[in-house]
Parts: C-alpha cells; structure tokens; sequence
C-alpha cells in the first residue's frame, strides 16, 4: 500500500511540477503527517524530491529527474490499458495518438509485465454503442475533437427540428452516451448541449477562447441529465402497487429517480401489503407502457382514461387465454 503511495506521489510531482504538501495530501487522501514522512522516505532512498519554502513553495522534482513505471502491480497496468477506450478514440481521430502512447507505455513496463496488453484485450471488450443503433461516427465528431482539444471557436450549423440554426460556440468538452456522442460548449453567457448526429457544418476561424479552469464537464454532465429526465417526466400517475410491483418498479420505470420518488410517496401497506403512490411518467401514453411491464401486480387508480385503457387491454388478455369451449 505504501510502496503504491510513493510511486503516486513521485508520478505526481513529476506531471505537475511544485505542489504543497496540502495538495498533496488531498491527491493522496492521507494526512498532511503522511505527505512528510513519504517525503522523507523517498529522499533517503535517493528519489531527488526537494522542498521550496515561501508562499509560492512546495515539493517539486530535480529538474530532469524521470521514473519508469516499475512500481505498477498486473492489475495497474492492466486496468492502464482497458482505459483507453480504442474505438471513442479512434471516433475522435485519436487512433494513432493513443497506439502511440499506448507502446509508449508499454516501453517503459519491466518485461514481467509487458503481456498486459494482451492479458486484457482477451478478457475485456468495451463495446459502447447502445443495440439498434448504427456505429458509424458523426461527420463531424473529428473536427469538433480536435477545436476541444485546441479550445478554437467553432461556427456551428445545426439540425433543430425542421429548420438549421447557427450558433458560435465555445467548446468545451464531448460526452458519449449510450452510443449518442453529444458536444459541450459556452454559448454567450451560458452553457449548451448539441447532439453531433446533427450538426451539419463545423467551421473554424482560428480564433481561441479562455477556458474556465473550474468548468467540471462530469459535473455538469450529471445535472443536465438529471434535469433533462425530471423536465420529461412532469405527469403523475396514481398507483397501488402490490409487494412484488414495487420491487419490479425498479426496473420497470424509465428512470431511476421516478422509482425512488414513488418509493418515498407511498402509502402505509393496507391488509394486502398494498400500498398506494405516486409514479412520475414521462405521458399517460408511455405510462401505458410503464404498467404493461408490472402485470397483475399494479392498479391504476388516476387518471381515468389510463385506467380504462388499461382495464381494455386485461379485457383482451383475458379473451386470449380463455380456454373455455365456445358456447354453441
């Protein structure tokens, strides 16, 4: 546990030069106590760590001072190569940057580890794009990797509906979701999110933007969707559920936050161990759907035409499996 400690602390020093022990320790997660006496120990083992003191100081590497990855277990460098997702990658026109990195890598491993490549390539394989859906990359995925990549200013021409619009657009970041590439960007004062399927022309001036260092494109990737299922999921349904129904509902509802809104609505059990709640859906119509799954062991009470939708499809169910001779 240790020894992988001090080769973080070493590799983190090296990436980015002076940090406090503060920082340090946060990276870490471990005492400020513990930053000093690694400190220390690397120092007696030969490792050139110094400290600056001051306001602007830190611990920092003697310049020029390189370590190979000797200190990686199988299962780091393993995990190392599965992390490079070959086929987002290569969607993003980064194919050979990764392979050369990749060997890079590979390079600097002690020979004891140099089949992790292989090791992993047979037991893992990433496939990203969700069923049904074509695996080819936008047009313009590449192009839009490359302006995150450089923060240039991009000019897009984009698909709304039946019209293109055109929007200036400071990118900032691409998120890949269940097989759908999306692209992040500053537009004006705020931020937006575009589907890259439907971008129709990217066009590059040349022109830079400054960053927002404390931007988090997981953060607000997070929220968006959160806020993006709860806008679509404005109606109410009103249910009694059996035992089995609430647990099913976990699976059966279209978003997980819908299942645990239902979960904290409900009703005290009635002398069935019933309980009633209410179920966010996205329409009466996908609601439909939604209690199809559950079977016998939900009850719609609200609204009505779901309920009597609902009660004609059992009315048809019912025909179907009757296996009582017609009357004559």
């Amino acid at each position: 546990m240790r020894a992988s400690r001090l080769i973080s602390l070493v590799l983190l020093l090296q990436t980015r030069g002076t940090m406090t022990a503060a920082e340090l320790a946060r990276e870490l997660e471990v005492a400020e106590r513990t930053v000093y006496r690694d400190v220390q120990a690397l120092a007696a083992a030969g490792v050139p760590v110094y400290a600056d003191r001051g306001r602007a100081g830190g611990y920092r590497l003697l310049g020029g001072y390189r370590t190979r990855l000797t200190g990686l277990t199988r299962d780091e460098a393993e995990a190392l190569f599965l992390s490079g997702l070959p086929g987002p990658a290569g969607d993003m026109g980064l194919a050979d940057a990764v392979a050369a990195a990749e060997l890079k890598v590979l390079a600097a491993l002690p020979p004891s580890l140099r089949d992790a490549p292989a090791r992993a390539g047979q037991r893992f394989h990433l496939d990203v794009p969700g069923w049904f859906r074509e695996s080819t990359p936008p047009p313009w995925l590449a192009e839009l990797a490359r302006a995150v990549w450089r923060d240039r200013v991009v000019e897009l021409r984009y698909r709304r509906g039946e019209r293109e619009v055109n929007r200036r657009v400071e990118p900032y970041g691409l998120v890949l979701k269940s097989g759908v590439w999306y692209l992040v960007g500053r537009v004006g004062d705020g931020m937006r999110t575009y589907r890259v399927d439907r971008v129709v022309e990217v066009a590059a001036d040349g022109e830079t933007f400054a960053r927002d260092d404390a931007f988090d494109l997981g953060g607000y990737w997070r929220e968006q969707a959160e806020s993006f299922l709860r806008q679509m999921h404005g109606d109410r349904i009103t249910v009694r559920v059996s035992p089995a129904g609430l647990r099913a509902l976990r699976w059966a509802a279209d978003a997980r936050f819908a299942y645990e809104e239902a979960v904290a609505a409900a009703g005290a059990p009635d002398g069935q161990g019933w309980v009633t709640t209410r179920l966010p859906v996205e329409s009466v119509a996908v609601a439909y759907d939604v209690v199809l799954r559950l079977g016998p062991e939900v009850e719609v009470l609200d609204p009505p035409e779901l309920r009597a939708r609902l009660a004609e499809a059992a009315a048809r169910l019912a025909a179907l499996y009757d296996d009582r001779p017609a009357q004559r």
